[in-house]
């Protein structure tokens, strides 16, 4: 944009009686996303990543068609910041009549997704993301959040991590668990919009709407241009994995090895 056309909008934007554009707010909205609000990033940043499995980039029952699409933008970050990454990845029960509470009746309309019928190998993390492991780190949730079941926020405490930079699917599911999960234990979080996705197109967008404007202090909304260009590549002074001193991540549930 030319030195007139700033000082133009400038002024239109100053007008009381001025209202933008759907364009136009579309506009500042992606300008935001260009820039963190809340300081650089630096060696106390994770990159969370949720759930990127074959489980939902093939054809099941949860297919995720542009999980696909998002892929690139993940593996850019993982490229730069294995050491820093943690996946998590979701494990359905064994067979139908497993589960607890409300569990049992949800795979009792989900029995395709048990691991009886789906194979213990739909649950791994997609190829193009699982040759970044080691050095990055795996834990297993058996529902939507990975803060109940495990020691994940004592394992990044214990490295003084402040913040999580989010990615994977789906946005309106097990990203949204982790992000309000994130949120009330005090975590700066960052959720990466290119690097995001879900099966449903609305709730997705609803769900980008509401992380950018009812949480505007507790998320950042970006894009990985902006994780690339302000996350220089460094491993962290305790690094997650085999490659931190200290703990591993354990989890309190039965995992598949």
């Amino acid at each position: 944009m030319s030195k007139p056309e700033e000082n133009k909008q400038k002024e239109e934007d100053e007008r009381p009686d001025y209202k933008p554009s759907v364009n136009e707010k579309e506009r500042k909205r992606r300008l935001e996303q260009q820039k963190l609000r809340f300081g650089p990033l630096g060696p106390h940043c994770v990159h969370l990543c949720i759930d990127m499995q074959r489980l939902f980039a093939e054809k099941t029952e949860w297919h995720t068609e542009w999980m696909k699409k998002i892929l690139p933008n993940v593996v850019q970050i993982c490229e730069r910041h294995a050491p820093e990454t943690i996946f998590t990845r979701f494990v359905p029960v064994e067979r139908k009549g497993e589960g607890e509470g409300v569990w049992k009746k949800y795979y009792e309309r989900w029995e395709s997704i048990t691991i009886e019928k789906l194979g213990e190998d739909r649950v791994e993390i997609v190829p193009e993301l699982k040759r970044f492991i080691p050095p990055a780190d795996v834990i297993d949730k058996h529902i939507y959040g990975p803060w109940l079941e495990t020691n994940l926020h004592q394992h990044l405490r214990s490295r003084e991590i402040d913040t999580l930079i989010i990615t994977g699917g789906e946005t309106d599911v097990c990203v949204l668990a982790t992000v309000m999960g994130a949120i009330d234990l005090g975590y700066r979080v960052i959720v990466v919009t290119d690097a995001v996705c879900s099966s449903a197109d609305e709730t997705h967008d609803a769900m980008m709407c509401i992380y950018h404007n009812r949480f505007g202090i507790q998320v950042e909304t970006v894009r990985t241009e902006t994780v690339i260009r302000e996350w220089a590549p460094c491993y962290m002074i305790n690094t997650v994995g085999e490659n931190a001193g200290g703990d591993e991540i354990k989890n309190t549930g039965a995992t598949i090895v």
